[in-house]
């Protein structure tokens, strides 16, 4: 029997995105050099709603990009890597920028291992920084969000869900156990 506990709706959702982005403003001066790239699919979106506050608390748009970490991921073989087409879209190079990586949930840590390595074949940032929705803990690697919508304890057990209205037609985080 599955059980399953919302832990977020679409207000809480767009409360942490908001003071996510205001974070964003307090620790990077100058927003004409900071690139926000979401990680595919929902990063991706959370990335664009990220970029829309921003425009509407400074007035800037910060440019946007989109990151495809399939062939970066070390639980896919060498052949399968091969068949792989990159869908990225990153709108300029990196070299001296500080780009802000968006993720939905952070758990051991190996997608953001590969969305370091795809960022660095579009350039070398002065720095990257790491945007979550959701921290759950249990890292596999030394990584660490600088901004983080909502630390939630769990056990390996347990899944975390992000459903997103772009392509769930809801916003809601949501706690699965068996």
């Amino acid at each position: 029997m599955q059980m399953e506990k919302v832990l977020f709706d679409q207000d809480t959702i767009t409360r942490s995105l908001k003071r996510i982005a205001h974070e964003i403003l307090e620790k990077n001066d100058n927003l004409n050099d900071v690139v926000i790239i979401g990680i595919k699919t929902r990063g991706s979106y959370l990335a664009e709603r990220l970029v829309r506050l921003i425009e509407v608390f400074e007035g800037v748009t910060v440019p946007l990009g989109e990151l495809d970490i399939t062939k970066y991921r070390d639980d896919i073989t060498r052949e399968m890597k091969e068949v792989i087409v990159n869908q990225s879209t990153v709108p300029m190079t990196l070299n001296g920028k500080t780009v802000i990586l968006v993720d939905d949930v952070l758990y051991t840590g190996r997608t953001v291992r590969a969305a370091l390595e795809a960022v660095l074949e579009y350039g070398r940032p002065k720095n990257i920084q790491l945007a979550t929705l959701i921290d759950r803990g249990h890292r596999e690697l030394p990584i660490r969000a600088d901004y983080v919508g909502k630390n939630i304890p769990t056990s390996q057990k347990e899944v975390v869900n992000v459903y997103l209205t772009e392509l769930d037609k809801q916003d809601a985080v949501v706690l699965s156990k068996e």
